[in-house]
């Protein structure tokens, strides 16, 4: 879903719970603790879509994501009192090791909540970051069990909570990232294309350029599986996904923050939305690696696949967010085969094979093409049948080649079946 850019609405500052003010006051606030990211020119990206590409590089920052500005913003503002009655954090992974870093800086002692499902990668680097006052409690399979685990928790022990997006003290943090590209830049950009989760950071970015920029629009790039900010705009107030795909670990959010949604409801026509799938994503990691040296998680990608996807203006200045870079290199197996997936050239098939002697040596000669090659097969013979179906994957030397493929499966006396992606069946798979 794509929504329409238009540049004739801006926010105004009486309607959004926050404004330009204080996000330069954040920019002051965090200042001596926070990297100015730098912003750098994409010869690749410019060339592919005939624009003025820029990446600002959140990924350098010292936890490796934007998520240290919200966080060390908001507990820059907390009372000795509040301090000292200890905070707590629920995360994905990002925001806990900018929460931990914070802490460490500030000599508070805190408890993160993080899904089971967080990579090792980032649990590591949350424990690096906040040392001996960090406490890290992992359990539930989302990041909204994670979220009501640590509620609980500030309910019966009086801490203090550090949201990592519905905050106006997140939010400001995280938009000073906004405040930055535009010193960076000798004119102020067309479009920004921000990864999108709770909502926090793309409300902050969003609410700065609509007060300090004239003519800039925001684009939000979600996740197919977990597109919340979309959902909570088409109904007017954040609703909860009944379903959500936790693969973009960074921004699998089931409900979009409230106050980020109060300010992209604000915003008007100069900020929209579009879902990017899962694959391309991935898609987008291996060339920001194998292309540009960027290690980017999937989040981190976000901005960059939906910005090879979108209708970009020729000679038009657009800066990508490169929100994170927390990637545990365990997960690139899996990156590999979603991309190759999403490509078109990775294909699974069930294969009703006759139990008799050449069977599989005729399916090998008849049926796949020179450029195709198997990456799985596997097959249980039974005695008491005349045919046994075998799982085969298989991987095109270019995506055309499926149609060849498919009229030599019709064509043979084999039975095959293409596993659909999404089907309940390819679900098994991946």
């Amino acid at each position: 879903m794509t929504a329409d850019l238009s540049k004739s609405s801006r926010v105004s500052p009486l309607a959004a719970p926050l404004s330009a003010a204080d996000i330069d006051e954040a920019a002051k606030r965090i200042s001596g603790v926070v990297t100015r990211s730098p912003l750098q020119f994409n010869e690749r990206l410019s060339e592919a879509t005939g624009a003025n590409v820029y990446l600002k590089r959140e990924d350098l920052q010292a936890v490796r994501s934007y998520k240290v500005r919200g966080a060390f913003n908001l507990m820059a503002q907390l009372s000795p009192e509040e301090l000292a009655a200890g905070v707590v954090c629920s995360s994905a992974g990002n925001h806990a090791q900018g929460f931990a870093m914070a802490c460490r800086s500030m000599r508070t002692h805190g408890r993160v909540y993080v899904p089971a499902k967080t990579p090792k990668q980032k649990r590591d680097r949350i424990r690096y970051h906040g040392r001996e006052y960090i406490e890290l409690i992992a359990g539930g399979s989302t990041y909204d069990l994670a979220a009501a685990a640590a509620l609980e928790d500030v309910a019966r022990t009086g801490a203090t909570l550090v949201p990592p997006y519905d905050d106006v003290r997140t939010m400001a943090g995280q938009g000073t990232i906004a405040a930055e590209l535009l010193d960076q830049l000798d004119d102020e950009p067309d479009l920004v294309i921000v990864p999108v989760g709770g909502g926090g950071c793309i409300s902050g970015i969003t609410t700065y350029l609509a007060e300090r920029a004239s003519g800039t629009s925001v684009l939000g790039a979600e996740p197919a599986g977990a597109a919340s900010m979309i959902a909570a705009l088409a109904a007017g107030e954040p609703v909860t996904l009944e379903h959500v795909d936790q693969f973009v670990d960074g921004a699998a959010v089931a409900r979009a923050g409230a106050l980020p949604y109060a300010a992209l409801a604000a915003a008007g026509d100069m900020v929209a939305f579009t879902t990017v799938d899962e694959g391309a994503v991935c898609t987008a990691m291996l060339d920001l690696y194998q292309n540009d040296g960027i290690i980017a998680e999937p989040a981190g990608a976000l901005s960059v696949a939906a910005l090879l996807e979108a209708d970009i203006e020729p000679g038009s200045t657009v800066v990508c967010l490169i929100s994170g870079g927390n990637n545990d290199v365990s997960r690139y197996n899996e990156v590999v085969e979603r991309s190759l997936v999403h490509l078109g050239l990775k294909h699974y098939f069930l294969v009703d094979f006759p139990q008799e002697p050449g069977a599989l040596r005729r399916f090998l000669d008849e049926v796949l093409g020179p450029g195709d090659d198997i990456t799985l097969f596997e097959y249980v013979k039974r005695n008491n049948r005349e045919t046994g179906e075998a799982l085969c994957g298989v991987e095109l030397s270019a995506a055309t080649d499926l149609e060849g493929l498919l009229a030599r499966m019709a064509e043979s006396d084999i039975h095959v079946e293409l596993l659909e992606p999404g089907s309940p069946t390819y679900r098994y798979l991946t």
